[in-house]
């Protein structure tokens, strides 16, 4: 069994989009996201771990220990009773479960983190256990992202398409085609940052050494196994990861996120790939308890 993860860290994603949408708002039309004061482009931190929970979904199939909380198709309580039957207590009697068994809240919460890689990795929100008066319902993971945001503001075009698709009888009497429009980005750079406690990971989840070589694995291929029409071109470009020397780490997160720049080259106007960029790491900034590592 591998050790539970002794260092904190943190780390930085660069991937890119060419002529797709990243992450379209259902609000807006399934536009890609954006900051509308700034044109700066987003992608949520939701996206990014539905690509990563995919992907370790994709490579383990449902292995012991990397089961899969948060997937399509699969009622959250239908996994909660898993841990009932784990301990040996009928749902209908869980209120009455705590008077028994004083430690009831430790088992259940275990037990989730043990089998579930997603909980153990983000943490999760249990609505049954909450229910259930069960203080395990809420488990705070080691490793958080925050949003996506695009090196420089985006473009975002509308591409109107035509299709030999018609979806009625009724219209297909009267026409040929109709008429439909893609949303796109044609090039864009985007940033993301993300922070892992081994704190965390030792006191609650039992995040371990191996766990963070998957989720490193994950984060590199997280698009690999995801293209689609939106999103046939869209790459990690860049994963840079700073290793503390203990477990609490010596240096504030954002001294180390500002010692990576990324800035396109002085002489490209219009970006439209990644070598139009430069990423420059400031080791000057960098404490030397602190290893930089960069994955890619």
């Amino acid at each position: 069994m591998s050790e539970v993860i002794k260092n904190r860290y943190e780390f930085i994603v660069l991937f890119d989009v060419e002529n797709g949408n990243p992450n379209g708002d259902p609000d807006a039309g399934n536009l890609p996201r954006i900051d509308p004061e700034s044109g700066y482009g987003l992608v949520t931190d939701v996206c990014l771990k539905r690509k990563i929970r995919n992907y370790v979904e994709t490579v383990k199939e449902d292995a012991t220990g990397y089961k899969i909380y948060i997937k399509e198709n699969v009622p959250l309580n239908s996994s909660d009773k898993l841990a009932y039957q784990h301990i040996g207590v009928e749902e209908e009697k869980v209120k009455d479960l705590k008077k028994n068994d004083p430690d009831a809240d430790k088992k259940i919460r275990d037990f989730m983190c043990s089998n579930f890689f997603d909980i153990r990795t983000f943490g999760a929100v249990m609505t049954t256990f909450v229910k259930a008066s069960l203080n395990c319902g809420q488990v705070r993971g080691p490793v958080q992202l925050g949003f996506a945001r695009s090196i420089d503001p985006i473009f975002s075009q509308e591409v109107t398409i035509t299709r030999v698709a018609i979806t009625t009888e009724e219209d297909a009497n009267k026409k040929n085609t109709e008429m439909g429009r893609k949303s796109i980005v044609p090039y864009g750079l985007y940033r993301a940052e993300g922070y892992i406690s081994a704190n965390l990971a030792r006191k609650v989840t039992g995040f371990t050494e191996e766990d963070l070589e998957l989720l490193w694995e994950a984060i590199i291929n997280m698009f690999e196994h995801d293209h689609s029409a939106a999103r046939g071109k869209m790459a990690v470009r860049e994963l840079i990861v700073f290793k503390h020397s203990s477990e609490l780490g010596s240096c504030p997160a954002y001294k180390l996120f500002e010692a990576v720049e990324v800035k396109h080259k002085e002489d490209v106007l219009y970006p439209r790939k990644y070598q139009d960029y430069v990423v420059e790491i400031h080791k000057e900034q960098i404490p030397d308890t602190v290893e930089v590592i960069r994955k890619i």
